[in-house]
């Protein structure tokens, strides 16, 4: 079954556990990234926060789908 991952600052990525959602807290860019290359293959969706996105800039691909969520 494919998962849905949310990358981004604890503050706002936090609740989305209560959702089964698989939660990577990251407040830094480094960090970010290492979210980002830890995500399994069977990972679907990856929600972004704003400033994890800038983190990742020209880093994501087109599989898993990305979104970045509103600021």
């Amino acid at each position: 079954m494919a998962k849905i991952a949310i990358i981004g600052e604890g503050a706002k990525v936090t609740r989305f556990g209560l959702t089964g959602a698989i939660v990577l807290p990251a407040e830094e860019p480094e960090a970010v990234r290492a979210a980002w290359r830890s995500l399994g293959t069977d990972v679907a969706i990856v929600v972004l926060t704003s400033r994890a996105a800038r983190s990742l800039d020209g880093e994501t691909s087109s599989w898993p789908l990305t979104v970045v969520m509103p600021p």
